[in-house]
């Protein structure tokens, strides 16, 4: 185990969650499910289960440097990577690898999300050890593939071969972005498709390989600081480093490019919780589809199908409302139909247009 590290991907503003989810307390850093823990807490604690917690490494931005300490107390500075500008997610991972592999060339390393949902860890941990495992005995990538449970358009698709390294990792054939309804119903029927979970396994070895070979110049920036990782000099190297990065994603800049990039199926209970569709449908609700958090301060009347989240010191009183999402925080309001909720990011986009940031 000594060889297994993590890095949790936290940076991100969580703009579809508005108004809870905002650019100074976003919503990796909530509980949005109302389990007493925030999403964060939830990831870090499902890996700290099974890998040494001194090898667990949160990646985030410098603004959040509090929260993550706040909110993972047993986490020390060096564990955590704050990023000065948001650059996607291959600087961030370029800048983990080389740190981790300073500390141990033979690391081999999941890359998660800290905003996902797992609902059976037993069957993620078995899955996550034996990616590990190939990892560190064969040359390959391997992301973690969703077995589909229907034709989804809110996720990125990954179609695999029978080409195998074992009985569990097979050779990706190609990546699809967001595909439409028709698209995603052949994706479903054709059997060789599963989601995108955005969930990585390498080693240290190969995916800076990979770097250098498909993204050069980035590998570059980040190999020049290798007598500085772990040490003084660390963050004044890095706040140089990512302004002269591209803005770009491990997915494209990487994955998609790769030769020796493979898929692990798999189902343990993942929603990547990305809207608030999808915490309506993982949300316990009331024998009229009413999902409440928290209970004791809502009181509905003749309502149905319902996302309400509100604070715990609000009385809310809704009557004669059907199939809509209400929001609440500080001093936002969101008041829209479950089915219209993907404009919820124009929204965002419109409110600083016409207030600034003070409401994002």
């Amino acid at each position: 185990m000594k060889n297994y590290y993590v890095l949790i991907m936290a940076g991100g503003v969580g703009s579809r969650f508005w108004p809870i989810s905002r650019t100074a307390h976003p919503k990796q850093f909530i509980d949005i499910l109302g389990t007493g823990k925030t999403l964060i807490q939830s990831t870090y604690d499902r890996f700290a289960k099974f890998i040494p917690q001194e090898n667990i490494f949160i990646a985030t931005n410098d603004q959040y440097l509090n929260l993550v300490k706040e909110q993972l107390p047993t986490i020390t500075d060096k564990q955590v990577l704050t990023e000065p500008v948001m650059r996607n997610t291959a600087p961030c991972i370029a800048y983990a690898m080389y740190k981790i592999r300073q500390i141990n060339p033979d690391a081999v390393v999941v890359v998660a999300p800290s905003d996902h949902l797992i609902l059976e860890e037993d069957v993620f941990k078995e899955v996550i050890i034996n990616s590990l495992y190939t990892a560190s005995t064969e040359d390959c990538l391997i992301t973690l593939g969703i077995k589909p449970s229907r034709p989804d358009t809110g996720y990125g698709y990954i179609q695999y071969t029978t080409k195998a390294l074992n009985e569990n990792v097979f050779k990706v054939k190609t990546f699809t972005e967001k595909p439409d309804l028709e698209i995603a119903k052949t994706f479903l029927q054709s059997g060789d498709f599963l989601w995108n979970a955005g969930i990585f396994v390498w080693s240290v070895k190969n995916i800076l390989h990979a770097f250098a070979l498909h993204l050069p110049e980035m590998n570059q920036i980040f190999k020049e600081g290798i007598g500085a990782y772990n040490g003084p000099k660390e963050r004044e190297f890095i706040q140089t480093a990512y302004y002269q990065c591209t803005n770009i994603s491990i997915d494209y800049g990487i994955m998609e490019k790769a030769d020796n990039v493979y898929v692990t199926p798999a189902a343990f209970g993942w929603s990547d919780l990305g809207t608030w569709a999808s915490v309506y449908e993982l949300s316990e609700k009331d024998y009229v589809g009413n999902a409440v958090v928290p209970e004791k301060s809502v009181m509905m009347y003749d309502s149905s199908n319902c996302m309400v989240h509100v604070p715990k010191n609000k009385l809310v009183v809704l009557q004669g409302l059907h199939d809509f999402i209400v929001v609440e925080q500080h001093n936002m309001l969101l008041i829209c139909p479950r089915d219209e909720e993907q404009n919820v990011k124009k929204i965002v986009a419109d409110v600083k247009e016409r207030f600034g940031p003070d409401f994002i």
